[in-house]
């Protein structure tokens, strides 16, 4: 662009055309940190071409809080309070990975309706987590109204849950060697009315979200995560299986009660799409929790005709695991929960490395933004259902 005096004394401008005056430059973009559009504080830095997302950065750790180091100057009844923190939506499924580790280490058996009782909580745990991200993402692409549904049926688990901890989001109940105490008189019955309570319900949730056209134009062939890359990044849970990999703990590596409930016969089976879109990880986390109040009544049941018993071991005073290392991995409503515990004979642990689902699952954003519209960045990003506690720990 230049300037050049006119006859009158006058300055004109002249824009020249074609000589890259007018060129244009990527946009980067900070999204976050904030809370409501990102389930958490997560930043991403992007890089725009006009509407169009290059590239793609999840930034993490603005909610880390040292977790595997408090875990080294914790014993081994502490520790279990700040490992069900991590995921908040899953407290009770991170609580397992620890105590089930530590009885490995022990050599310890486990009471059987203890073991069962695990079983049931963990389900109605992954219920809970469930109803609220079928609740939230939703709500996310603009419809207000599932919100209101899925947290009905939440209430609805949520009150036996309560009864039975004390808590309503860090329940604390597993301890090594079983579970802080029995189930309350009555507790199985009001468990069975829940789960048949928000099984005949979930029909109204799933008709405000199934077939609304408004919604599979916002997530159908959006964000598509092919199984290879979900692999690559170690991707799990709910996200892979809507990838078709077909891999679940509870039928692959069965701990708990599930080697018997995905046995022959037995209600478990494992849920996938292959699509791997955001369409596809809505419809796998829909059906996952349907799988998982059938899970809870066949635990109800086999709860009952066990006899009445002890639900927990009587531990020493101080506990001390032996000198060894052992990792455990448990099949969270979000994926793989891992838990490396190196012991060195002392009443606390040496090391506990924590692999939590949530870390990976947001990795893998890197390869699934670029490409993206702009307005469809909150459609991927909410389908890939994490908690950013779980990311950062």
């Amino acid at each position: 662009m230049t300037s050049a005096p006119g006859p009158d004394g006058t300055r004109t401008l002249d824009v020249g055309v074609g000589d890259g005056s007018l060129a244009s430059a990527d946009m980067v973009l900070n999204i976050g940190p904030q809370h409501p559009a990102t389930h958490g504080v997560l930043r991403l830095r992007v890089v725009l071409d006009g509407e169009r997302i290059i590239s793609a950065d999840p930034i993490v750790g603005y909610m880390h809080r040292g977790a595997e180091k408090l875990f080294e100057v914790r014993d081994y009844r502490q520790i279990t309070v700040l490992a069900n923190r991590h995921d908040w939506l899953s407290a009770f499924a991170n609580e397992l990975g620890v105590v089930l580790g530590v009885e490995a280490m022990l050599g310890m058996e486990v009471p059987e309706r203890a073991t069962w009782a695990r079983t049931l909580l963990a389900e109605l745990n992954r219920v809970l987590n469930h109803l609220m991200f079928l609740g939230s993402y939703p709500l996310e692409l603009g419809a207000m109204t599932p919100i209101f549904y899925s947290f009905r049926e939440r209430e609805e688990i949520q009150a036996v849950m309560e009864e039975i901890s004390g808590g309503r989001m860090h329940f604390m109940f597993n301890r090594v060697g079983g579970l802080k105490e029995d189930l309350p008189a009555g507790w199985l019955d009001r468990v069975a009315v829940a789960v048949a309570a928000v099984r005949a319900r979930m029909p109204q949730l799933e008709s405000l979200i199934v077939g609304n056209e408004i919604l599979d134009g916002r997530t159908r062939g959006i964000g598509v995560l092919p199984a290879e890359l979900a692999c690559a990044y170690g991707v799990s849970g709910p996200i892979a299986r809507a990838s078709g990999v077909d891999m679940d703990l509870r039928r692959d590596a069965p701990y708990l009660s599930y080697g018997e409930l995905f046995g022959e016969g037995g209600p478990g089976r494992v849920v996938t799409r292959t699509a791997g879109d955001s369409l596809a990880r809505l419809e796998v986390l829909l059906e996952q929790t349907h799988v998982s109040l059938d899970l809870a009544d066949a635990c109800v049941e086999r709860l009952r005709s066990l006899e009445r018993g002890p639900i927990n071991q009587r531990l020493p005073k101080v506990l001390k695991v032996p000198e060894g290392e052992r990792y455990t991995s448990t099949e969270g409503p979000l994926g793989l929960n891992g838990y490396h515990l190196v012991s060195r004979g002392e009443k606390t642990p040496w090391r506990l490395k924590l692999r939590s689902a949530s870390f990976n699952n947001v990795q893998v954003l890197r390869e699934l933004l670029p490409g993206c519209l702009v307005a469809d960045m909150v459609s991927v990003l909410g389908s890939m259902f994490f908690v950013v506690g779980d990311v950062d720990k």
